[in-house]
Order: C-alpha cells, then sequence, then structure tokens
C-alpha cells in the first residue's frame, strides 16, 4: 500500500550508529512504500552504515557528534523546502514500514497534528522489547496523562507530524529524551494527538545502544527521566485537543 499523501512531499529520517547489516533492507523497504526522501543520518559509525544506505537509495547525512536528539535535528535540518510530512524510525530493522501508510494518512488528512506508533499495541516479535522498555513506555504514559491528560502507551520512534510544526516545536534534547520531549511539547501544546497499533520485529542486525547494553540502558533511563522532570516545569499544560479515532481514556 503506498502513501495516502494527496501529493504532499513527505520524508523519512532515520538516525544510525552502526547499523551495516539492517539498514539497506530497511530504507528499500521505506522506499516501496512511496516515501519522496529518505535520510539516513550517520551519527559516527565506524563501519559501512553510510555506503549501505547510499547504496539502497537514501540520502545520507552526517553528525559525528553522538547523539540520538543530535542525529534527528541535523535530519530535519537537512530536509529541503517543501517537504510537508517528516516521519521517523529506527534504523535496526525494529520498525515495520508497511505501517507507513497508517501513520502518515491522519496526518497528510488534517485528521491529526501528531501520530506515533505503538509498538505495545501491536503485534509484537517474541525478544523484540526488552521488560525494561516495555514498563518505561508505560511509565511515561502514566506520567504524561496525569501532567497532561493524554494517554500514550509507549515511546515509540515510529511518528509522524508536519514539518512545519516540528520546527516550531523548539526541540531541544540532544540525547535518548528526544522522543518523549516531543511527546510532552506537543501534548502541552494542545495538538490533537493519535496513537495507533502498529508491528514490531527483533532487530535485524547490530547491538541496541540503550536496551542491549546495562549502563546504555541505566543511562538513558536516567536522560529520560531529567528531561520529563525539566521539561514538566518549564511547559504550561494546556488540556491537548484528541483526534478522531484516538482510543478512549
Amino acid at each position: 500500500m503506498l502513501l495516502p499523501t494527496g501529493n504532499r512531499c513527505v520524508a523519512v529520517v532515520i538516525p544510525c550508529l552502526n547499523e551495516s547489516e539492517p539498514i539497506g533492507g530497511v530504507v528499500r523497504e521505506i522506499l516501496s512504500q512511496g516515501v519522496d526522501d529518505v535520510v539516513v543520518v550517520d551519527n559516527g559509525s565506524t563501519d559501512g552504515t553510510a555506503q549501505e544506505a547510499a547504496a539502497a537509495g537514501a540520502r545520507v547525512v552526517s553528525e559525528p557528534r553522538r547523539g540520538y536528539g543530535r542525529a534527528c535535528a541535523a535530519g530535519v535540518a537537512s530536509l529541503p523546502p517543501g517537504t510537508e510530512i517528516v516521519c521517523f524510525l529506527d534504523g535496526d530493522g525494529s520498525d515495520v514500514p508497511a505501517f507507513l501508510p497508517a501513520v502518515v494518512a491522519p496526518v497528510a488528512a488534517g485528521a491529526a497534528d501528531f501520530v506515533m506508533g505503538s509498538r505495545l499495541r501491536g503485534v509484537r516479535e517474541p525478544g523484540s522489547m526488552t521488560p525494561q522498555q516495555i514498563v518505561a513506555g508505560w511509565l511515561s504514559g502514566a506520567l504524561l496523562r496525569l501532567t497532561y491528560g493524554v494517554r500514550f502507551t509507549d515511546m515509540s520512534p515510529f511518528r509522524a507530524l508536519r514539518l512545519d510544526r516540528l520546527r516550531a516545536l523548539g526541540m531541544s534534547e540532544q540525547t535518548f529524551g528526544w522522543n518523549l520531549e516531543m511527546q510532552m511539547r506537543v501534548a502541552a501544546a494542545g495538538w490533537r494527538i493519535l496513537e495507533i497499533p502498529v508491528d514490531h520485529r527483533r532487530r535485524r542486525g547490530g547491538v541496541s545502544k540503550v536496551s542491549g547494553d546495562f549502563v546504555a540502558g541505566m543511562k538513558a533511563a536516567w536522560t529520560i527521566a531529567t528531561t520529563f522532570l525539566r521539561l514538566a516545569i518549564s511547559l504550561r499544560a494546556k488540556p491537548p485537543r484528541m483526534a478522531a479515532g484516538e482510543f478512549p481514556k
């Protein structure tokens, strides 16, 4: 199924660090969905990630300064004039690009301002998510609901929104707190939010930068916790406008 974009230009940004094994297949899967621009941001890889991505048809952007948020921001900064909708997903093969039409369609139709694919509500391949990832999604969702009255079940990287609105959000987190910061800012701004189920697979290669290592996992958890506390204090909460089809509270 191709993207139902209504002739809107859609780009996908993929932050990558040492994902040479899966990235070529990921790029090809995304391009098969009719996406206009696939941007792989090489975040200082020491393998052939950039070469594999380019060979598969991606446009490669280099951001040697490590940090998930830095890589996402570099990809966004590289998007050309005329790009209307931007999506994000991971380059390890765990996200399923076949769900891009479902994630993009509500934004393209003007039915939602921010759409996120929930791995917890979709079909998960056994072992695709660690217990700590599941708990982190549940905990962040509970905090967001308590603070802003909006319900999320996940902090999935699979998401879509209009590029102009993203650039106006004021994103600043440079590391693993990027996804949570985006969810908090759209909730505080009163955007129409829609969460839909997406399937999730085991990574197709490489090593997780968060869940595969205890120390990295603890650092990511600390970053996410401090991001929430900092933003909860600085952002003024507004009642969010829920998009049609949002599951009930």
